[in-house]
């Protein structure tokens, strides 16, 4: 943990603006870590009235300080808030249920209980990849406290397909095709399927972080033009080389090859018709955008928005992190 909070540290010296990190603690004991970034050339609060705030969910074996890039040019006009899930990062590593619907709720609860600790009303809720999936768990059960909801490459949303044998050419082939892998990366699925997602990292002892740096090279090229070291991968281990936690809650909710053993499309009907909903996907994401689609199908096309962000794989928000700012902004003033 201590390295940890080394890696965390560097990555933070870069915010420019007034930044408060500390540990929200929970009624059951539980603590969420968290940063809390406001403009440090606005006015003050009494000046003006005040804005919805940003909050900011991270995806699944991340934390904070991937938003680096973010913090600075999304807290231009209202608070932004960001926080360790609880069992990633730096937040408390508790017991998750092998139960898919309750592991689901022990992650929505503790959000819920964040929120009343930090004493925000309602706020303007967004969500990458696993946080998408819980941003719109969340969004479902406490209504009334989400203004706007953004899903950036969500997961967890379509449902498992079955290979169809015939297809005709064009998008429906495209759909088989991601839905039906090879046999061996199924075999080889099946076998990982009886451990934690990331134990490998954590097997490989002190080989852990080029392990990292071997196989997601594409971080340390994200943030190169901060740093010109492994800083960015060394933070990836650090928040993944601890006891699991989060990841055990992640794998009772998945069932093989990642997907949702309750998929989102099957209670998206239930977020409010009015509730704005926004979901930003990259252009070259491995994502399917096509379930947002869907989802817009499914609700009120008036208050859903699909928007693709070209340039950008999975990690949207740090790929293209001006384009996906000015479109988070945007989507912020249109708020309030």
């Amino acid at each position: 943990m201590s390295l940890l909070k080394t890696a965390e540290s560097k990555i933070l010296s870069f915010i420019q603006n007034d930044l408060w990190a500390r540990f929200v603690t929970l009624p059951n004991q539980e603590r969420i870590w968290t940063l809390s970034i406001t403009n440090k050339t606005a006015r003050k609060p009494t000046e003006q009235a005040p804005k919805t705030p940003l909050v900011m969910v991270h995806g699944f074996g991340g934390g904070v300080g991937l938003w680096v890039r973010n913090l600075d040019g999304l807290c231009r006009s209202r608070p932004v808030h960001v926080f360790d899930l609880l069992g990633f990062g730096r937040s408390s590593r508790p017991f998750f249920s092998s139960d898919a619907s309750e592991a689901e709720e022990q992650f929505v609860t503790s959000i819920e209980q964040w929120r009343q600790s930090v004493g925000l009303e309602n706020m303007i809720l967004l969500g990458h990849s696993l946080g998408g999936y819980l941003a719109t768990s969340y969004a479902i059960q406490y209504p009334s406290r989400v203004s706007h909801l953004i899903l950036v490459d969500p997961w967890g949303f379509p449902e498992r397909r079955q290979p169809e044998p015939q297809q005709h050419e064009g998008q429906g082939t495209e759909l088989v095709k991601r839905s039906g892998p090879p046999r061996w990366v199924k075999a080889v699925a099946t076998i990982v399927s009886y451990f934690n997602p990331l134990a490998v990292i954590r097997v490989a002892g002190p080989w852990g972080p080029g392990l990292v740096n071997r196989f997601r090279p594409d971080f340390k090229r994200k943030f190169e033009d901060l740093f010109d070291d492994d800083t960015m991968t060394q933070y990836i281990y650090h928040c993944n080389a601890q006891t699991p936690s989060g990841e055990v809650g992640f794998r009772a909710m998945t069932e093989s090859l990642g997907w949702a053993k309750k998929p989102m499309m099957h209670r998206v009907n239930l977020l409010p018709p009015s509730m704005p909903l926004t979901m930003l996907y990259g252009a070259q994401s491995w994502m399917d955008s096509s379930s947002g689609d869907k989802v817009a199908q499914i609700r009120n096309p008036a208050d859903t928005r699909v928007l693709l962000i070209n340039g950008a794989s999975h990690h949207v928000y740090a790929d293209q992190p001006e384009e996906f700012n000015r479109v988070v902004e945007n989507i912020c003033t249109s708020v309030d």
